[in-house]
């Protein structure tokens, strides 16, 4: 069984992921992740649109330092895309990269939201978070 690395910030996982932004009530604005607590009243909660295109991006090539909680040391660690993903008339999202070829990443390539396991917890469970794959690679294995 895996576990989401917060509560209320996507539904699904793998294709059917979908990630959960709060509408103001007071200004219709969006707001990404939706604010929770007493804050959160004042939002409803929003769905987002499953496919953006990728509006600039990096990629991390060494361990971040604490407080990263992911698998692994710095002997490891594998290489993962961090960028920003616009949805079309909703948000611009920063996000996790998960591509076969991160060299291939292009800016204004069509991307899609999914989930990824990147750390184990003290039980052994998966932690999902979500990311952003490239639309044409499909869902990975």
């Amino acid at each position: 069984m895996a576990l989401a690395v917060a509560e209320n910030l996507f539904r699904g996982s793998g294709a059917d992921t979908r990630l959960l932004a709060g509408r103001s009530r007071r200004n219709g604005k969006l707001v990404f992740p939706c604010p929770g607590g007493s804050e959160g009243e004042d939002f409803d909660v929003v769905e987002l649109a499953p496919e953006g295109t990728l509006w600039s991006y990096t990629i991390q090539r060494f361990k971040p330092k604490p407080p990263f909680n992911g698998d692994g040391d710095e002997v490891n660690f594998k290489p993962y895309g961090v960028g920003y993903v616009e949805l079309p008339g909703q948000l611009i999202v920063e996000g996790r990269i998960v591509a076969n070829d991160l060299s291939a990443l292009r800016i204004g390539q069509p991307m899609r939201v999914t989930t990824e396991a990147y750390r184990t917890n003290e039980t052994g469970e998966a932690v999902l978070t979500y990311a952003f794959r490239p639309a044409s690679e499909g869902e990975q294995a």
